[in-house]
């Protein structure tokens, strides 16, 4: 099993930008898919974006598309959520999560799908 720590959380004016970024160890990290979700008080945990193993498929949240981009180092094991333009309904706590794929083209926007998660890392948006 994979084990993840985001950081780069934190407290943010509307129209700011953070990275957060989540490291991995464990099993090998290069034959995982990589998503990101969120959860805001009193709401259920949404899909943010995905990347599969390959890089070549990446899909967004409709709420976040042109804001935010998701990246990964294979080397460095850590893959990364860059924001701008955050808006307070970007609140929420963010959390990293991995799939172990067979095919380097799989991506998942269902939390369901994932093998593992991070603690997650608090974004809050607010002047």
């Amino acid at each position: 099993q994979v084990q993840l720590e985001e950081s780069g959380g934190g407290l943010v004016q509307p129209g700011g930008s953070l990275r957060l970024s989540c490291a991995a160890s464990g099993r090998t990290f290069s034959r995982v898919a990589m998503g990101w979700f969120r959860q805001a008080p009193g709401k259920e945990r949404e899909f943010v974006a995905t990347m599969s193993y390959s890089g070549g498929n990446i899909h967004y949240a409709d709420s976040v598309k042109g804001r935010f981009t998701i990246s990964r180092d294979n080397a460095k094991n850590t893959v990364y959520l860059q924001m701008i333009s955050l808006k307070p309904e970007d609140t929420a706590v963010y959390y990293c999560a991995t799939k172990t794929t067979r095919f380097g083209s799989d991506y998942y926007t269902n939390g369901v799908d994932y093998d593992s998660w991070g603690q997650g890392t608090q974004v809050t948006v607010s002047s």
